[in-house]
């Protein structure tokens, strides 16, 4: 568990990062992963702490004592090989999860927590550096076939454990490329297409099979009848995402100029990729206003800045929450309070606690948007009388989260029970855990839980794996 007074010794090091006047003029990633003699302190920092309560902040459970003490004693290969025991896809998670085991460390009472992520990060560039994350096919093949229907973290990762156990994989993709959102809605400059391509090649070599830019049931006319996949395989795994936007019903709403944030940030990604993308929506020159605070509001706030807007102001419905936690009380989940991400810092003005009245416009065009200050009523969002004032916009990008699954014939098609928000209804324990009401269709990630976290759906994607293994080998040896 890395240096026993290693935590007394040495503080917190952040990653290094390119400077914000310089990196908004460009998509690439920005943060450099520690060196060995860095990566070697900050694991000297996990203390003897008796009960790891990392590894239950962490969704996907890393044994993080574990490869802290291998990194601290110079054996990263090593680390390596427990941190992929856990997680398929560490180089996805050490860039873009919001770290919930540091906020669950218990040098996090009282101290900075150790740095778990920027650790990760380090473990995993290091695997593929010195080439040691290398395909690995199962030794015998079980003659049983499984799709996956969504391309996401949680298909992929559902897809190389069933590979990896012999199965043959199919993964359905309806956009041209596998990554879910990890590939169209969060930017590069976050995360590096790279990253999913090299996964990508890697399951390829262990047997998986990507089928991309037909979806899987509906009326397009290059459509995958849902028939044929029951028909032609023994299980399924239903992976996408829950990409329906929860929207903003205001006067004024339908103005151009506003839109919903995966419309802005996919169109974006595509063009980083090498597509044209006529009609693109783009911030240049233009007074934009991101409705929502969470982390696709952060992702428009930069986005915006790299594309030159005169000015991006960001509006969070809920107060502004404290600087720092009340750690003896939140420790060790994860906590309320503010933060400021390297989109920030590159330039916004945020305002908390505003809600948007009504969206004003000349000539078909949003122009400015109404608000008011808001307080909490009985826990309901309430505006306050005499508070409001107007602020101007050229482009209104609307990103509040998202509600559920897209109804695009796929669900209705096979017929599977859905849950009261409209996410496919499915448990994670028992005996039909991550089963759905249809014979042989499971479900998993974000199209069965909700919105959530890249953690989350790998999570989903391996525990649903061994599920769908139980069910048509008799059990299952995969890990859960």
């Amino acid at each position: 568990m890395g240096k026993p007074t290693g935590f007394l010794e040495f503080e917190r090091l952040t990653e290094a990062a390119e400077p914000a006047t310089s990196r908004v003029k460009h998509y690439h990633e920005f943060v450099s992963h520690l060196s060995p003699d860095e990566a070697k302190t900050q694991a000297a920092r996990c203390m003897d702490c008796g009960i790891p309560f990392c590894n239950n902040g962490c969704p996907v459970n890393n044994i993080i004592p574990d490869w802290n003490d291998l990194v601290y004693r110079g054996k990263a290969r090593e680390a390596l090989a427990v941190l992929h025991s856990t997680n398929n896809f560490p180089d996805f998670t050490g860039r873009i999860c919001p770290a919930p085991c540091e906020a669950a460390c218990t040098l996090n009472i009282n101290a900075g927590a150790v740095g778990i992520k920027s650790i990760e990060h380090f473990i995993v560039d290091q695997g593929w550096e010195n080439g040691w994350i290398v395909p690995q096919p199962a030794a015998v093949k079980t003659g049983k076939r499984v799709a996956i229907v969504g391309g996401g973290p949680a298909g992929l990762a559902a897809a190389q454990q069933l590979a990896r156990a012999g199965h043959a994989v199919v993964v359905f993709e309806k956009n041209e490329r596998v990554g879910g959102l990890l590939r169209y809605g969060i930017p590069d400059f976050k995360f590096d297409k790279s990253h999913i391509d090299r996964r990508v090649a890697q399951m390829e070599a262990e047997g998986v099979e990507f089928r991309t830019g037909r979806p899987v049931g509906g009326d397009a006319a290059n459509a995958i009848p849902v028939a044929d996949l029951v028909a032609e395989f023994d299980a399924i795994v239903l992976s996408g995402g829950a990409e329906k936007p929860r929207d903003l019903p205001v006067p004024g709403r339908e103005l151009g100029g506003v839109h919903f944030a995966m419309e802005f940030l996919a169109q974006q990604n595509r063009v980083v990729a090498g597509a044209a993308v006529p009609g693109q929506i783009l911030a240049t020159g233009k007074k934009v206003v991101v409705i929502g605070g969470g982390d696709t509001g952060s992702d428009c706030v930069g986005t915006s800045n790299r594309q030159g807007a005169a000015s991006v102001v960001q509006l969070e419905l809920m107060p502004q929450p404290p600087e720092s936690e009340n750690k003896p009380l939140t420790w060790p989940y994860w906590p309320l309070k503010m933060r400021t991400s390297s989109s920030h810092e590159e330039g916004c003005q945020r305002e908390f606690a505003v809600g948007t009245q009504e969206i004003l416009g000349k000539d078909g065009r949003v122009k400015a948007l109404r608000v008011a200050r808001i307080e909490m009523v009985g826990g309901v969002p309430t505006p306050i009388a005499g508070s409001e004032f107007v602020i101007e916009a050229d482009l209104v990008l609307l990103a509040m989260g998202f509600v559920s699954p897209v109804k695009n014939g796929l669900l209705e098609e096979l017929g599977v029970a859905l849950d009261a928000r409209g996410a496919v209804r499915a448990t994670t324990e028992g005996a039909d855990a991550y089963a759905t009401s249809v014979p042989k269709v499971f479900a998993a990630g974000d199209m069965r839980r909700g919105q959530s976290l890249v953690v989350w759906a790998i999570r989903e994607g391996r525990q649903c794996a061994r599920e769908v293994d139980a069910f048509l080998m008799g059990s299952s040896t995969l890990p859960r």
